[in-house]
């Protein structure tokens, strides 16, 4: 299995990966081809140096994991960084054999290199599972998180 950054002809299986849930299939327009929205989201990706979009190969360089990497720098923690692991994805099929497993050493060792003092994840509570398998890593519910969507509140200011 080989982890790498992910390139602009790895979008298509990305996307596909992060569409393949109830969740994701709600929010994602997974066709081919892709909506531009993608590469251009691709591109401020990979132009920025504090993310790192990650796919993971099998042994056939069939992508079967994605992951994405966020180094945020701040000044607690006496100009700390903290690194978020978002979109965790692995090919149905691949599921259950350890590769979730893996992917979060991979990540946790990168955030080391990184000098990052802490990884943190936010997931969705109608992902039970998910958060099972989180916590026998070692992560900790030890904030309550809260979101703006801001769609939703340009609605109530727009009236539209």
């Amino acid at each position: 299995m080989k982890f790498r950054k992910a390139t602009r002809q790895d979008v298509l299986s990305i996307i596909q990966l992060l569409a393949n849930d109830a969740l994701g299939q709600a929010r994602e327009r997974y066709a081919d081809p892709l909506p531009e929205t993608y590469y251009n989201a691709f591109e401020r990706i990979h132009a920025d140096p504090n993310q790192e979009l990650i796919v993971v190969e099998d042994s056939s360089n069939e992508i079967i994991g994605t992951l994405q990497l966020s180094f945020i720098p701040y000044l607690t923690y006496q100009g700390g960084i903290r690194a978020q692991i978002e979109a965790v994805r692995i090919r149905e099929g691949r599921r259950g054999d350890g590769l979730g497993q893996k992917m979060f050493e991979w990540a946790i060792e990168r955030a080391r290199e990184r000098n990052a003092h802490l990884l943190q994840l936010t997931t969705d509570k109608q992902r039970p599972d998910a958060i099972r398998f989180y916590e026998k890593l070692g992560f900790k519910a030890s904030h309550e998180g809260m979101k703006l969507n801001l769609a939703i509140v340009d609605s109530y200011t727009t009236g539209k």
